[in-house]
């Protein structure tokens, strides 16, 4: 078992409470020291109570996805020698009602665009084999309800 630990901290400051209307601005603190400004989505929670340039928990879990399965990806594709140049992905997350009628993240579509060097590229065979076996290992897909869906394999 392997524990993952984030810190998120969050002070009211002189701010009134009772109203609703706090700043939901607050910091992610990880291990190896970084610290992240974060906040809800001005989507959730109008302005001037979110921070739009902060990170939200939506856009976290998104990019959570996407990474998680950019990192299976390039290791599945360097096990079957094969030489990536870049890999970019523009994922994107929808907010939706659920089946219980609760709202959630409800799909997440990544749509990575792949740059393969050296003297071989995959055929659409053995990439959509990637993409799959990258899925079916990704630790955050695994941990979610969300349908993930990468555009362009079936």
């Amino acid at each position: 078992m392997t524990q993952f630990v984030a810190t998120i901290a969050w002070k009211r400051g002189a701010q009134p409470f009772a109203d609703n209307r706090y700043s939901r601005a607050h910091a992610w603190r990880f291990d190896g020291g970084l610290t992240v400004p974060a906040s809800s989505s001005p989507h959730s929670v109008p302005l001037p109570m979110s921070d739009p340039g902060a990170l939200d928990p939506e856009e976290a879990l998104v990019a959570a996805v996407s990474s998680c399965h950019m990192l299976f990806f390039l290791s599945i594709a360097a096990q079957r020698g094969l030489i990536v140049d870049s890999y970019c992905d523009q994922a994107v997350g929808l907010m939706d009602r659920n089946g219980e009628g609760k709202m959630a993240i409800t799909r997440i579509t990544l749509a990575p665009a792949i740059v393969f060097g050296g003297e071989r590229a995959p055929a659409a065979a053995e990439l959509d084999a990637i993409h799959h076996s990258a899925h079916q290992k990704c630790y955050i897909a695994n941990s979610i309800k969300a349908e993930v869906l990468i555009k362009g394999v079936p």
